[in-house]
């Protein structure tokens, strides 16, 4: 293979040439301030609101639910920190291998407020218990916000959200779902459950870094996480991203239009991925779930020394995957997802993450580069 090889689609995904295309179009014509009155203006609000109506149709949400942030960081703590400033939230109930945006946000928030946090336990896969869930929900009447993700950006586990949202309803308590590894590759129907807040992030689904956005049920009311001007109906000040909130758009509904193509193909190059393994290095053994994020598979390497220095011969291979989450920093460190789960720490886990631009060949490279790197 003359070019590199990227497996690392739940860190980040390649713009699409679409998005490049509509961004740089925005680029050109689109320079007016969406707050002015004037045509360039009027020009600039208008590219901001065909794509909130993007974002609420994927999700069968009302325009007003919808809100652009600069990331799905940003989303997270905007809800985890207002929910306890504007709506009398004493207790969070989450996992110990949510994103960090959100574990950290819950240290500051123990950190700053008279606010319990709980954790709820997971399986070997990064599964929540479910049971447990419930009985932490039984056995307080504190206000309570449930924040659970979707799906685990290192082992790809799901989160059955209807569930979660009825189980939430039925004790009154607020459910978040940071969603930002499922948007454009799961529907989500908001109208279908009670859920109040989730989250997302346009380069997961092969829109640019840096743009986001929040949907915050109608019933809730939040004051703004940012002051300033009246961007985004008060909610968060600041004059928009209208080129990233362009790319958002564009690729959340390419997203939407090829979703069933593409999840068949990313299936089967995840699963030919995982069948040629197994028959080349019979030690191998699965993080992942059997029924989790089709995009993500996590593998673990028997040690040996040689297992130690896979990730890096791999990318002196061209072939780009992580060692457990990508988010943190350039550097591996203990991956708090794998301690969470009581992965064996001797052996080397390796995230393979796919995308529709992805093929058989590369997985056929792939495995034959593996060959040379294991005993």
């Amino acid at each position: 293979m003359n070019t590199r090889i990227y497996f690392d689609n739940a860190a980040s995904t390649p713009l699409a040439t679409e998005v490049i295309d509509k961004m740089q179009a925005c680029m050109k014509d689109v320079y007016g301030n969406p707050s002015s009155i004037h045509a360039e203006g009027r020009l600039a609000r208008t590219q901001i609101e065909e794509s909130r109506k993007i974002v609420a149709n994927t999700l069968s949400a009302s325009l007003g639910e919808v809100f652009f942030t600069s990331c799905g960081t940003e989303s997270n703590n905007m809800i985890l920190k207002n929910a306890i400033r504007d709506l009398g939230v004493k207790r969070i109930i989450s996992s110990p291998i949510e994103h960090h945006c959100v574990l950290h946000s819950l240290q500051a928030i123990q950190r700053d407020n008279q606010t319990i946090v709980e954790y709820i336990g997971v399986d070997k896969h990064g599964q929540v218990n479910m049971d447990e869930l419930e009985k932490s929900l039984q056995k307080s009447d504190a206000k309570t916000l449930v924040s659970l993700m979707h799906a685990n950006n290192e082992t790809g586990a799901m989160l059955d959200l209807e569930k979660v949202a009825v189980m939430c309803e039925a004790y009154g308590a607020f459910f978040h779902s940071d969603t930002v590894q499922t948007i454009g590759y799961y529907p989500i129907d908001v109208s279908a459950m009670p859920i109040h807040f989730i989250s997302g992030s346009a380069h997961k689904f092969h829109g640019p870094k840096g743009i986001g956005f929040v949907y915050i049920n109608g019933d809730v009311r939040l004051k703004p996480f940012i002051d300033g001007g009246a961007q985004e109906r008060n909610m968060r000040s600041g004059t928009e991203n209208i080129i990233g909130i362009a790319g958002l758009g564009e690729a959340l509904q390419l997203a939407v239009n090829s979703m069933a193509e593409s999840t068949q193909r990313i299936r089967q190059i995840r699963d030919y991925f995982k069948d040629k393994l197994l028959k080349a290095f019979p030690g191998v053994a699965f993080i992942s779930p059997e029924n989790g994020h089709y995009k993500i598979l996590s593998v673990s390497f028997p040690a040996t020394p040689r297992a130690d220095m896979l990730l890096l011969n791999l990318d002196i291979a061209g072939i780009s995957a992580s060692g457990g989450s990508a988010c943190s920093s350039g550097a591996e460190q203990a991956s708090h997802v794998l301690e969470g789960i009581k992965a064996d720490p001797d052996r080397r886990v390796i995230r393979f993450s796919f995308s529709k631009y992805n093929n058989l060949d590369e997985v056929d490279f792939l495995i034959e580069k593996l060959s040379t790197m294991l005993p």
